[in-house]
């Protein structure tokens, strides 16, 4: 999605962080299910939170497809459930 898409605020994904929707797939699915679906190192070899970001954040070809299976669950399920939070 172009930036300009991701501003309106009719965008699914306005005002949702790439943490939020990592979060809630993962806690959703599990690491496994995501690294069938997207078949990255992030999500099949020692996964976490902040290399899958970092990932993600560098590849926009699988940050897409993530943003996408994000927005069919929203269109699926409705808003999603809260993602557990970080650690402090």
């Amino acid at each position: 999605m172009s930036d300009e898409n991701r501003q309106h605020p009719k965008d699914p994904l306005h005002g949702v962080t790439l943490e939020t929707i990592v979060r809630t797939l993962q806690e959703r699915h599990g690491w496994e299910e995501m690294g069938f679906r997207v078949r990255v190192r992030c999500f099949n070899e020692n996964p976490s939170i902040k290399s899958s970001l970092t990932f993600l954040r560098k590849t926009p070809w699988a940050r897409e497809k993530i943003e996408a299976w994000y927005v069919r669950e929203l269109k699926r399920y409705g808003k999603p459930p809260s993602p557990p939070q970080p650690d402090a």
